[in-house]
């Protein structure tokens, strides 16, 4: 679906809210070149960035990512918690070390919530693994449920793979309770102890450093609960500097799963382009917190005028509303209107009604607004099916705040043209 919109996207006339891009004025370019041309002026700092690197990746990115972690206080992490595990970058950002996991797990259960980061679920069953999603609420994963859920499997729980948790969840942007980070380590524990091996629970933190309302509490890793060793955390540079750099990171204990994770790497072509990671290594030594401040504020500033344009313009129709606090998506459920492909919202809004004043002629259509359907970002086979077909996730990460705006209104009237063309009950 997206790919067949972008194929004939029209910049300044359609509109993307569904591509999860990060704002163009968020990535430091100026801070790009400047220190592009301080690696290649010291080559004794920065030895063959033009050439190969090594399958763990730049040891130097490595401290410097071990330096921003206890610098920052990302996660509540000190040098104490991360002296006895290792740092290793991925091949191609935090999707290559999501793909190797699956690559070199023994395809079975997969535990993680719905609704759920799609287009990694996808891959999983693709790749042959069962997907077992547990509905959320504004805490994130309900560890009750998730409790239920482990005892009904009975006998099946031998099949459980590993356990995959979107801390700032994609699509909804529910930031996981520090609580449930705990409770979900433990339960994955106790399910190890049972099982007598270690069950891997994989930790997608990629929006944690963009938790951007200032009355959340920080996230705290969950590799302050691990006393297993099971937990396995990836990080990505994507969202804070830019998803070019492709510069994603896995920290875990040593041992056969991350050492057959760098194998993976190894086979894939090695870690990210060497001069990318230690331009990357260079920005988080002298430049981060003053980024991540200005990406915050952007994405803070930008997700309250949003959410103001949301309730103005849909609020008749708004059954609910999550994000806002973090990463930078609203996932909205709509009063009895489907969002669907072939539903009238997705038609009025794609131009693909038939009717020539609602969709313009030929290459002259009117403005289209791309989202994500929600029946793509529930479980199929979920508690949540029914409701994600009247579900969306929008972004407002890339296009500019007047563009946003623009696009609710024209999200209002598709609403609208719905309404209207429901005939009343009775």
């Amino acid at each position: 679906m997206m790919d067949a919109f972008a194929a004939d996207f029209r910049p300044g006339c359609d509109i993307n809210l569904g591509v999860g891009y990060v704002n163009e004025r968020t990535i430091p370019a100026g801070l790009f070149i400047d220190e592009l041309q301080q690696v290649v002026a010291d080559p004794m700092r920065h030895k063959t960035p033009f050439n190969y690197g090594g399958p763990r990746g730049s040891a130097r990115l490595v401290e410097s990512i071990r330096d921003f972690i206890i610098r920052t206080g990302r996660g509540g992490l000190t040098r104490d918690h991360l002296c006895d595990r290792d740092i290793i970058i991925g091949a191609s950002g935090v999707t290559s070390l999501l793909e190797a996991m699956a690559q070199v797990l023994k395809p079975g259960i997969v535990v993680t919530s719905d609704p759920m980061y799609y287009i990694y679920c996808n891959l999983l069953e693709r790749m042959g693994f069962e997907v077992i999603a547990i509905p959320e609420d504004e805490c994130g994963l309900r560890t009750d449920l998730l409790r239920e859920r482990l005892e009904q499997l009975g006998g099946r729980r031998s099949n459980i793979s590993f356990f995959y948790i979107v801390s700032v969840n994609n699509p909804t942007s529910t930031i996981l309770s520090n609580t449930r980070r705990q409770e979900i380590v433990a339960a994955a524990a106790a399910l190890s102890y049972e099982q007598r091996r270690k069950i891997p629970v994989l930790f997608d933190t990629a929006y944690d450093d963009i938790v951007h309302d200032p009355a959340r509490a920080k996230p705290l890793s969950a590799l302050l609960f691990d006393e297993p060793g099971i937990v396995c955390e990836v990080g990505s540079l994507s969202k804070i500097l830019s998803p070019a750099l492709r510069i994603g990171y896995l920290i875990a204990s040593p041992g056969p799963l991350l050492n057959a994770l760098i194998q993976k790497t190894a086979d894939t072509g090695f870690s990210a382009p060497l001069f990318c990671q230690e331009i990357a290594s260079r920005l988080l030594d002298a430049h981060i917190e003053k980024q991540l401040a200005r990406v915050n504020r952007g994405y803070r500033e930008k997700a309250h005028a949003v959410r103001g344009w949301i309730e103005r313009e849909l609020g008749p129709w708004l059954e609910n509303c999550t994000g806002g606090s973090a990463a930078f998506y609203f996932y909205l459920t709509l009063k009895d209107i489907a969002t669907d492909e072939s539903s009238l919202f997705f038609k009025y809004l794609t131009r693909t009604t038939g009717n020539p004043d609602i969709d313009g002629q030929d290459s002259n259509k009117n403005a289209r607004v791309l989202y994500i359907p929600g029946c793509h970002c529930v479980h199929p086979h979920g508690e949540l099916r029914a409701h994600g077909l009247r579900q969306l996730r929008i972004s407002y990460g890339f296009e500019e705040p007047e563009r946003i705006e623009q696009a609710v209104r024209i999200m209002r009237e598709a609403a609208c043209f719905c309404e209207k063309a429901v005939p009343a009950p009775g």
